[in-house]
């Protein structure tokens, strides 16, 4: 039996990790991806994470790994089934049955597509899910952001400090964003507003080059040059194994506060996959370093 399973090798996982190593728990590190680091090694450049400026996803996550492996972390690649959760708990995967005195979750979240035309080609070439994460890249050109909620708004806004023109893009006439943020967005010069309208396909040879939008109500098409396409339509928390397990709110994300503590006793939470405002690099291996201190504080205890 280990002492301590962390499920997910993303940021938080291997920072949990790290950090698990150093406190000499027995640990297993349980990762449903042949490669670490999670939603970073899709990303082509970081340059908000402190002292790795301009690194790319893959080797940030690359040098994550290293690090958890130098300290002799265990690691198996298996998809996580289910969660039993007694006093031992017990994680089921397609592999094996492996138990524990305590679990990490950090299994993250992955951003909702388009779904269009162009999408996938062209994502971290201009397509991009995060504005405070890429937004700098895009200093002096006209951007697009689609979305109606509070990141979509808060996005716009962001950009449109440094942009030239932010084309805000949402399939409704009216936003489901704070008011606040909204009257902030129409009374910003360089945002304009497309409503109602989706976007049908992201165009560029190599990079973004421009955006074909329809407008819903006219059924008018217009193709809008810009150097990037920030989607902000939401995300989707890999939490299917855990419903019945844990609490998780409406959206499906992991209910815990800044403790990583969730409603089960001895059950963690770190990073993206619970309830939180920041989702960035920076505090998914934050939360990697506090679920073990509250883990090796409950086992100590029990």
């Amino acid at each position: 039996m280990y002492d301590l399973i962390i499920i997910g090798s993303g940021p938080a996982g291997l920072a949990a990790a790290i950090y698990a190593q150093r406190a000499m728990l027995k640990t297993l590190v349980l990762e449903a991806s042949y490669v670490s680091g999670g939603q970073i090694i899709n990303t082509y450049e970081i340059d908000n994470y402190l002292g790795f400026p301009g690194e790319s996803g893959m080797e940030l996550g690359k040098a994550f790994r290293e690090h958890a492996d130098k300290l002799g972390a265990e690691f198996v690649t298996a998809r996580v089934t289910g969660i039993d959760a007694g006093d031992v708990k017990v994680v089921h995967t397609k592999k094996a049955d492996y138990e524990a005195k305590a679990i990490i979750i950090a299994t993250g979240a992955v951003n909702r597509k388009l779904g269009v035309a162009g999408e996938e080609e062209l994502s971290g070439s201009g397509v991009s899910y995060c504005a405070t994460c890429d937004g700098a890249f895009f200093k002096g050109s006209d951007v697009a952001v689609c979305g109606g909620g509070d990141v979509a708004l808060e996005d716009a806004l962001y950009l449109a400090r440094g942009c030239t023109k932010v084309h805000l893009i949402h399939r409704r006439d009216e936003f489901r964003g704070a008011k606040c943020l909204e009257d902030q967005v129409r009374s910003t010069s360089n945002i304009e507003i497309h409503t109602p309208a989706v976007i049908k396909e992201i165009k560029g040879n190599g990079v973004v080059e421009s955006i074909v939008v329809e407008n819903t109500g006219t059924g008018s098409v217009e193709e809008l040059p810009v150097k990037g396409a920030f989607i902000a339509v939401g995300m989707t928390p890999n939490t299917g194994f855990l419903k019945g397990v844990v609490e998780l709110n409406e959206g499906g994300y992991v209910v815990a506060g800044e403790d990583t503590k969730t409603s089960v006793p001895g059950i963690f939470a770190a990073g993206d996959v619970r309830t939180k405002r920041l989702r960035q690099v920076i505090t998914a291996a934050a939360d990697g370093a506090v679920a073990v201190t509250y883990a090796e504080e409950y086992i100590r205890e029990h």
